[in-house]
């Protein structure tokens, strides 16, 4: 492991079985059908205070490798830490300091307030009341949420559910954010402000490691230290954003055209 990187992961791969039914599985078919690779022998190194985007079509592999840096799923092979705990055999380690935010948030209390949100996941992160209570007031003032901290949860909109999830991650002081898709359902505007409070505030001002996933090629352009390209559970290269903003400038352009054009050539 080394001090510079927060993300390490080294051969990285998650293997799946196809669907099956029941028969199938009882007498050992599904043994016989070819493994689906999600992740296959990924290897990344992402620094502290890196605000680090992967990028890639739907079905490339992304959300499975959040999933297992977030400890939700196994890896089959391979190894992968989290400022040096290892997420397999630390896994409640690396929970204490990450945080997940989903453009699916589906875990908040509807009928709760942002407020009593937070202080319900505070509780379950056995946290003191009174550091619950201080650490909400510090959250509310940072994420701008005092105009409907104290509303309830089913009247947010979709920008407002997603500050409460960066607040909830932040309860537990997450030295990494994980970001699966998060604005895939707010507006052009509320997207583009949302990616600048998270690259100002989140990173530039609180310190923190972002891995940022999509799809959006100018979402990741815009808002990332450096881009990894990932396709059919491969990361196919690395490149800093800048680099890629300085020779990609025509409207229109897909990932696709970035892969054949500026990954392959590069």
């Amino acid at each position: 492991m080394t001090s510079d990187y927060i993300i390490e992961t080294r051969d990285l791969t998650k293997s799946f079985f196809p669907a099956t039914n029941l028969i199938d599985f009882f007498s050992g078919a599904f043994k016989q059908k070819p493994v689906v690779e999600a992740v296959k022998g990924v290897n990344l190194e992402v620094k502290k205070g890196e605000a680090f985007a992967l990028l890639g079509p739907n079905r490339a592999g992304k959300t499975t490798l959040i999933k297992i840096l977030c400890t939700l799923i196994l890896p089959s092979r391979g190894e992968a830490f989290i400022d040096g705990f290892d997420v397999v055999k630390n896994g409640e380690s690396v929970r204490r300091i990450i945080g997940l935010v989903s453009g699916e948030e589906r875990s908040f209390y509807w009928r709760l307030t942002g407020r009593q949100n937070l202080e319900f996941f505070g509780t379950l992160s056995n946290l003191k009341l009174r550091d619950i209570k201080r650490k909400i007031d510090y959250l509310v003032d940072l994420l701008d949420m005092g105009e409907y901290i104290d509303i309830r949860f089913d009247e947010y909109s979709t920008g407002m559910k997603q500050r409460l999830a960066i607040a909830r991650s932040l309860l537990s002081e997450a030295k990494v954010l994980f970001m699966d898709e998060p604005t895939k359902s707010l507006d052009v505007y509320s997207a583009d402000h949302f990616r600048r409070f998270i690259k100002e505030r989140i990173v530039g001002e609180g310190g923190r490691t972002i891995f940022f996933a999509s799809h959006n090629l100018q979402e990741v352009s815009d808002f990332a230290d450096r881009i990894a390209f990932m396709d059919k559970g491969v990361i196919q290269a690395i490149r800093a954003a800048s680099e890629l903003k300085s020779k990609i400038k025509e409207p229109g352009v897909t990932v696709e055209d970035i892969f054949k054009i500026f990954f392959r050539a590069g």
